[in-house]
């Protein structure tokens, strides 16, 4: 088979694997594409949710866990339409040092008490676990996955096509493609999907009656306790920072607080 015709062969091939996996993110319609299926996701979280709860505390915590769970059932209600039959499960981890929360495909929960602590209302604990749900709908984690597969391909390809070149050639030009890749791609993906995650969880949240404007506060605390700490600038994160954020979530309140209305009865000024 001649270059030209197998390479056109390769694109074609490519391009339908693409297209059949593509799907349509919730609320935002942006286009994703993940190579698993969704039963297969479940499977993936499930099997390396069982694997954290192995090797992490998890809370005895009566409040703390009655928090979470209750937080979570109503907001992942409003998500049933978008993924329906996920098996939801949400865990506390013991841990007051760590601020954070996290989601596995398939709809695996963790939340951490030192990011408890830290949410002083359940509006504010709504923006953070309807952030959660909405990685989970959006599918980001397989389909980070996916495009990690798609661009790894691509760097074989790539060291293929210059393998008759000479050896400084070679890794002059696969270290510029990790470099574009990484910092020209991935990372701005990751911030969008991040941001995204905000966008349809604060949605999530407010139609479970959570009033969206704790998610501000959340995050204006969570800007209080990182100060003075070293990070990377923005454009080298996997995250958006956290002013961009907030901005982000104001950008979004007139939208939020409508549904929060219709949730709650309620007109706000």
């Amino acid at each position: 088979m001649k270059k030209p015709f197998y390479r056109l062969v390769v694109s074609l091939i490519t391009l339908a694997v693409l297209a059949a996996a593509c799907y349509t993110v919730p609320e935002t319609g942006r286009r994703g594409f993940s190579f698993f299926s969704p039963n297969q996701e479940i499977s993936l979280g499930a099997s390396a949710f069982e694997d954290i709860k192995r090797n992490e505390k998890i809370s005895t915590d009566a409040a703390h866990n009655r928090r979470v769970q209750e937080v979570g059932r109503r907001i992942a209600l409003q998500a049933e339409d978008h993924m329906p039959g996920v098996p939801w499960e949400f865990v506390v981890f013991d841990g007051d040092d760590t601020i954070n929360a996290f989601a596995l495909p398939g709809g695996k929960v963790g939340v951490y008490t030192g990011l408890l602590n830290l949410a002083e209302s359940d509006d504010e604990l709504a923006a953070v676990i309807g952030h959660e749900i909405a990685h989970v709908t959006a599918r980001h984690g397989t389909e980070r996955m996916s495009r990690a597969m798609a661009m790894a391909a691509a760097g074989i390809g790539l060291g293929a096509a210059v393998s008759g070149r000479d050896e400084q050639t070679q890794t002059a030009v696969l270290i510029a493609y990790g470099l574009g890749s990484t910092v020209g791609v991935e990372l701005p993906h990751s911030r969008r999907t991040e941001s995204e995650a905000d966008e349809i969880g604060i949605l999530y949240a407010a139609r479970a009656g959570y009033d969206p404007r704790g998610a501000v506060r959340f995050w204006e605390r969570m800007m209080e306790v990182s100060a003075g700490r070293a990070s990377p600038p923005e454009f080298l994160s996997t995250h958006p920072s956290d002013t961009t954020r907030i901005n982000n979530l104001n950008r979004l309140m007139p939208q939020a607080m409508e549904e929060y209305e219709k949730a709650t009865g309620r007109r706000l000024n």
